[in-house]
């Protein structure tokens, strides 16, 4: 179960970003090959990277591949897998059809490997409720970089309402998680934790991030509301004790899909314990 808040994007190509971005609150980091690497460093970006996995935490770190469209996503596939040193989460860019996840996981034959597929175009958003599906999927990412370009609109909240909206549904189709694209105007700090809470509401479980400044804002809007636990705690605890039948709990209906969401919720924050303590 994919359990992080944050996930802080640092390039391949920079080996000497990642410590600095695992000195980070990031709860994942994840080393890309794909966007922030020139063409020209495809294949050095690879090996650096290859080469430094054995040394990092494999819980805490995850690798974004190029496309498996394209030649050097083909190269990160097989070097992975050849390499024994996988990352426990693979990010796969540009993903438009299921098949292409169901190739993927052939290849790496490697179970411990989780994916999450990047939705970043209308043909992606269309089959994305059967890209979750797969097996082997841990979480989705919104990729509005590329989805923006596409529709010709900006990369901000409104004009990609109804993408998210659609994008997210597919997500609770399959019961995965749902990761928000980063927010790129580094140095607005409301207009982040503005769009942090809209995506929360909307049903996002996380958000990405381009700078390790943003992500105290991101855990802060993503992380537990401890006041919110407790209430769910008490309230499940009410429920039970009816029986299950639906009840008028501190001025509020009780009734099995919001007592399966708080349950969600709980079951979600106490993943996230478990992985930080195996994490220390």
């Amino acid at each position: 179960m994919f359990a992080a808040n944050s996930i802080l994007f640092v390039p391949g190509s920079r080996p000497e970003r990642i410590a600095k971005a695992l000195g980070s609150a990031a709860d994942c980091v994840c080393i890309d090959l794909e966007d922030a690497v020139a063409p020209a460093d495809k294949d050095s970006a690879r090996d650096s990277v290859l080469a430094a996995l054995p040394q990092l935490d494999r819980h805490r770190v995850a690798v974004r591949i190029n496309g498996t469209m394209t030649r050097a996503g083909l190269k990160d596939i097989i070097a992975i897998a050849e390499s024994g040193h996988a990352p426990a989460l693979l990010l796969v860019p540009m993903v438009e059809h299921e098949s292409e996840i169901v190739q993927l996981a052939r290849v790496l034959d490697n179970p411990a490997t989780q994916l999450v597929p990047l939705v970043e175009t209308v043909a992606g958003l269309r089959r994305a409720h059967r890209i979750a599906a797969q097996p082997g999927v841990a979480a989705m990412m919104f990729g509005g970089g590329d989805f923006s370009a596409q529709l010709g609109v900006d990369l901000a909240y409104d004009p990609l309402l109804v993408a998210r909206g659609q994008f997210i549904m597919a997500c609770a189709d399959a019961g995965v998680p749902a990761i928000d694209v980063p927010f790129i105007r580094l140095d607005d700090a409301d207009g982040l934790a503005d769009e942090c809470r809209k995506v929360r509401s909307l049903g996002f479980a996380a958000k990405a991030a381009i700078h390790p400044a943003q992500v105290d804002a991101i855990n802060t809007a993503f992380g537990a509301d401890a006041a919110a636990l407790a209430e769910a705690r008490e309230a499940i605890a009410a429920y039970e004790a009816a029986g299950g039948m639906a009840i008028r709990h501190n001025g509020k209906m009780l009734e099995a899909p919001i007592v399966a969401r708080m349950r969600a919720m709980v079951a979600r924050e106490a993943q996230k314990n478990e992985k930080e303590t195996i994490d220390a």
